[in-house]
């Protein structure tokens, strides 16, 4: 097996757990190497470190499989690590049947993505190492999921870097063009033929549900209060606060019935009349809607660029039985949000979820500006003492960066947050120690006020 020896003053990346040696941290290579075969990783000693697959015209020259010198990368090898990740997701996810299966290097086979659909797996095979072993991991796959199909999404631009064509189609079994899944205890229709990435985004599954408290509670803001009811299902109490001539109703225990009435003294019929007013911006399939009709929503304004989104959004408001408490736009994010602020228009809650807007090192300061942006029309659409949800998919907008835009946006908005909610990732996409390139999601709930 051919020794890749590793420079002896590089950064001890490998010992912290990174799974990618770079070509400015190789010293030599002994040996006659053929793209996509395994290789040692040694240290500029020759001392073992790791071995992975080789691809000397790639600028990620090695990626890492193993930390244990005899073990064989084989199908065996794939079962091993497929069986870890199944167990994983099956101790972590509320509904292992509708999640990312395998997230590649966080699931120690770098370069291979795996979602699963019930009993549909899609994969995206991202490198040269992975790609000529595909009839290991497809039997592997087999073994450990038994699926009823695989089908190949290799329609990414990322693998022209490896020297890779672009293509998607069945690998394995019946592929169904529509799969309906459940996430959060709503139903989805996820197209893995034409959606975006695989199909579906299973990354925001706990980020969807975490708005969950902020859909209730806002009656009071809205003008309603609960009132007494007379036995003629009126108010009890005039708009002066003199009781009518009219007896309390009761219920079955002696208890005087409370409705909500609105301030003209109306008693108000709708069951969500405490439910929040939000508008999601950049919905696609209509996940954060759904969520919020969930947990409450009054009403929910869900817009999308896409006229394919739109409908996939519908389709799956309709699914759920919220079509009634949405209404959908087709309109531009960016024109959308500058317009309902100068109109005056305003939402309980401000949803955000842009795609990435920064998809090289070089697109950064260009999506500064675009965050910037949404943020700022966002958190102005914002009654005071309502939520801001934000999100960045960018790997290549720190953390760091990302906070100080939404503070920028802020401070020219003449508003004030309160951040109440931090979060990354769900749990199907764990990220390894030591690699930051795994932290690209970025999600936020502020609580927004005025500063006068």
């Amino acid at each position: 097996m051919a020794k890749v020896l590793l420079q002896r003053n590089r950064k001890k990346r490998l010992e912290a757990g990174h799974p990618w040696i770079f070509q400015s941290e190789v010293l030599e290579i002994q040996g006659e190497v053929t793209p996509g075969e395994i290789v040692e990783v040694c240290n500029h000693q020759g001392h073992f470190l790791a071995k992975g697959y080789i691809n000397p015209a790639s600028q990620m020259i090695v990626r890492i499989l193993s930390y244990t010198p005899e073990e064989e990368i084989d199908t065996e090898f794939f079962i091993k690590r497929f069986q870890e990740a199944k167990e994983l997701r099956e101790r972590f996810v509320e509904n292992p049947l509708a999640c990312r299966m395998i997230y590649g290097e966080a699931d120690f086979v770098p370069g291979l993505i795996v979602d699963r659909y019930n009993g549909v797996l899609v994969v995206q095979v991202l490198s040269l190492g992975m790609e000529i072993r595909m009839d290991m991991i497809k039997a592997a796959l087999i073994e450990v999921f038994e699926p009823t199909g695989i089908y190949l999404r290799n329609d990414v631009p990322v693998r022209s870097l490896e020297g890779l064509e672009q293509g998607k189609g069945v690998l394995f079994g019946d592929c169904p063009r529509e799969i309906e899944i459940v996430e959060n205890g709503l139903k989805y229709v996820v197209d893995i033929v034409e959606g975006q990435k695989t199909g579906f985004f299973y990354d925001q599954r706990e980020n969807r549900a975490s708005i969950a408290p902020l859909m209730t509670g806002w009656g009071e803001k809205h003008g309603l209060s609960l009132q007494p009811i007379g036995e003629d299902d009126q108010p009890l109490y005039d708009k002066k606060g003199k009781k009518r001539d009219v007896q309390p109703k009761l219920n079955e225990t002696g208890e005087v019935i409370t409705r909500p009435v609105d301030a003209r003294g109306k008693v108000v019929k709708n069951p969500y009349w405490s439910g929040a007013e939000v508008l999601e911006c950049f919905t696609h399939t209509g996940s954060f809607t759904l969520n919020a009709c969930k947990h409450g929503a009054k009403k929910v304004t869900a817009l999308d660029i896409s006229e394919h989104a739109i409908e996939t959004a519908k389709r799956n408001v309709m699914l759920n039985g919220f079509l009634h408490r949405v209404d959908f736009v087709v309109a531009n994010a960016f024109d959308y949000l500058r317009e309902n602020v100068e109109a005056g228009k305003s939402w309980d809650v401000v949803i955000l979820d842009p795609p990435a807007f920064a998809k090289s090192r070089g697109a950064v300061k260009g999506a500064c500006r675009g965050y910037k942006d949404i943020n700022l029309h966002g958190m102005k659409l914002v009654r005071p003492g309502g939520y801001l949800v934000t999100a960045s998919c960018s790997y290549h907008m720190s953390p760091e960066l990302f906070l100080e835009t939404i503070q920028e946006a802020a401070r020219d908005a003449r508003k004030i947050l309160r951040l109440v909610e931090w979060r990354g990732a769900g749990k199907d996409h764990p990220q390894i120690s030591g690699a930051d390139e795994a932290h690209y999601l970025k999600f936020a709930i502020f609580e927004v006020r005025d500063r006068k």
